[in-house]
């Protein structure tokens, strides 16, 4: 038998420590958690992506009674920069969330389906996608989507 282990480095930043595009990306996943339609969860989640391109994209968590059938704000966000900018790369997203009155404490991270979507985007883009996972003032850094997965699907 042989053992594997797997790291993944995350860098802490507050708000007033990140750049003027991060900034400005987070803000704007702030504003997307006003287009959630959470009425079964009261977890109203945004993203926001930066494209190559210089454009940036918002994205919203959508909820159904069909509980299978809703969509994540990070998924809303990348396939709408794929259906609209198809072959652009995603430089940066940013995630965050809203309940109970406030913006979460601890960042909010992506679920499962969601970073393997997200890695998909960043392996056909060529290059890393930064992730930014956003909480009240806490906000986790990842160089990379593939460090939310290390153990993702890599035959696609």
């Amino acid at each position: 038998m042989t053992e594997k282990n797997i790291t993944t480095k995350i860098q802490v930043y507050s708000y007033s420590e990140l750049t003027e595009e991060q900034k400005k990306l987070v803000d704007l996943a702030k504003e997307a958690t006003k287009g959630s339609y959470a009425p079964y969860s009261q977890f109203n989640v945004g993203a926001a992506v930066l494209l190559e391109n210089g454009v940036t994209i918002k994205g919203a968590n959508q909820e159904n009674a069909a509980f299978p059938v809703g969509i994540c704000a990070e998924r809303s966000a990348i396939f709408n920069a794929g259906a609209n900018y198809p072959g652009v790369g995603i430089k940066s997203i940013a995630v965050t969330a809203f309940t109970r009155g406030a913006f979460v404490e601890e960042p909010c991270a992506p679920c499962g389906v969601c970073r393997q979507a997200l890695i998909e985007f960043e392996k056909n883009a060529g290059f890393p996608m930064e992730v930014l996972m956003v909480g009240n003032d806490t906000i986790y850094r990842l160089d990379s989507a593939c460090d939310l997965l290390p153990l993702t699907f890599k035959e696609f």
